[in-house]
């Protein structure tokens, strides 16, 4: 029987590079699904039964250690994080692995042999019976309004309005036609509150409004987003551009 697994991770780029990895170093693995948020990842570990699944940490409406909890026992999950400090708990919630990002072949190849031994004492290649049955946490909607420090002020403003977010340490710069605000929130935990289908991450500290888009331009290699209102243009990483071709 073939050997399966599902992956998720909610960014693109890491998704696809750790499909290719798994590809390399475990041909003989067959990845039947992928997802970008957790409830997607426990919905297809719940629809295909693989023995193993491959999450990363952070994603929207579950974590990859919420996921892990909420499968148990039926498929044996590592957790492919950019993120070290959460490796103790991630043990404790029964994961059997943790692979740092960017993920290094060698220590996939160490990771593959481990789960390799593993299911062979458990005999997990034979189809699993059905887990007890697991209510999914339910999404929470995309974010609407923003607090957002302006000097001394709070100011609220509704996410229409931001041309585009760009990370700046701890805190994130929103950036509207008439202003720049600040909250006290990293990019990455913002932009699994956004919605996808208008919040565009394009580069590792941008995140741009698709309404707030006037076009992209491409300058040799490099591709730049011009905006409504703005003089700067956000620069879009190479691993992002692909999205803008699909447009």
């Amino acid at each position: 029987m073939t050997l399966t697994a599902v992956i998720a991770d909610d960014e693109p780029f890491a998704l696809a590079g750790l499909a290719d990895a798994l590809a390399l170093v475990w041909p003989e693995l067959r990845v039947v699904a992928s997802a970008c948020d957790g409830p997607s990842a426990f919905q297809a570990i719940r629809t295909h039964r693989p023995p193993l699944a491959f999450l990363d940490i952070r994603m929207p409406g579950m974590s990859g250690l919420q996921v892990a909890e909420a499968v148990g026992e039926q498929t044996l999950v590592v957790i492919v994080s950019a993120y070290d400090h959460y490796a103790v708990s991630a043990f404790e919630k029964g994961v059997v692995d943790y692979v740092l990002k960017p993920v290094e072949l060698p220590r996939l190849v160490t990771v593959v042999r481990r789960l390799q031994e593993r299911l062979a004492q458990l005999g997990t290649a034979q189809a699993r019976p059905d887990p007890p049955p697991v209510e999914v946490p339910k999404a929470a909607p995309p974010l609407q309004w923003i607090k957002a420090s302006v000097g001394a002020q709070v100011r609220l403003i509704h996410v229409d309005e931001v041309h585009y977010f760009e990370s700046d340490a701890k805190y994130t710069r929103v950036v509207t036609a008439d202003g720049e605000a600040l909250i006290r929130m990293p990019l990455k935990q913002l932009t699994g509150q956004l919605d996808p289908q208008w919040f565009w991450q394009v580069h590792r500290s941008s995140v741009v409004n698709l309404r707030q888009v006037v076009s992209v331009v491409r300058i040799d290699e490099n591709m730049e987003v011009i905006l409504k209102d703005r003089s700067e243009r956000i620069k879009v990483s190479l691993q992002y551009q692909a999205l803008f071709r699909q447009m």
